[in-house]
């Protein structure tokens, strides 16, 4: 599937993943003006395997289908596309610190008062790494930490391994992890992030 403009229709989705949500309140998280085009974005998401409905009552509510490798590919290219239009962050800075990061796959989130956009003069950037359990989050760390606190304006660096980071989601109390997930955007690994969030979905996370 081609990004364009329709893909905007999904930004309280992308936002809060495990939402169900009306054709009244994706219009209004979307910012789009027309319901016939945001009806029409709907139908041929759910036609296309992104998107489920269900009724409840006079009420239809849509949810992304999570359980679909598809949709995680799709919403994790979305989200890093999005992630490219938001100045105030310095992505010279955290690319250097991607091409140093070891390992088989891994995700780099943006979190914190960059990831709201409230950041001041003062302020860290707060990143978290979700690396392969086969990783060594210690390691990691160990090997960025350093270049991490000597940049302007400083990188505040949590490392995690899939199985932590899900853990942490799906546990009932308050967590980083839960923070995380309710603020950040995706700089890189967004399908690996997503389907992540799609198996703590599945497993009662609901944000």
């Amino acid at each position: 599937m081609l990004l364009n403009k329709e893909h905007e229709v999904l930004a309280g989705f992308i936002k809060a993943p495990w939402s169900k949500l009306t054709l009244r309140q994706v219009k209004e998280l979307s910012g789009k003006s027309s319901g016939s085009y945001v009806h029409g974005s709907l139908k041929r998401f759910v036609k296309g395997g992104l998107l489920k409905e269900e009724r409840v009552g006079n009420t239809v509510l849509y949810r992304l289908d999570m359980g679909s490798l598809k949709t995680c590919s799709y919403l994790g290219f979305v989200a890093e596309y999005a992630a490219r239009s938001k100045r105030h962050v310095p992505f010279s800075d955290l690319e250097r610190i991607m091409r140093k990061m070891p390992g088989p796959y891994y995700s780099l989130l943006v979190t914190g008062s960059y990831a709201s956009n409230k950041q001041n003069g003062g302020s860290d950037v707060d990143v978290v790494i979700i690396c392969d359990d086969c990783s060594e989050p210690k390691k990691i760390y160990a090997e960025l930490s350093h270049e991490c606190d000597m940049n302007i304006p400083p990188i505040h660096l949590y490392v995690f391994k899939k199985s932590e980071f899900l853990s942490m989601l799906v546990d009932s109390k308050a967590n980083y992890g839960k923070e995380t997930a309710k603020n950040n955007f995706v700089l890189a690994g967004g399908r690996e992030y997503y389907s992540i969030l799609g198996e703590a979905i599945r497993n009662g996370f609901n944000g």
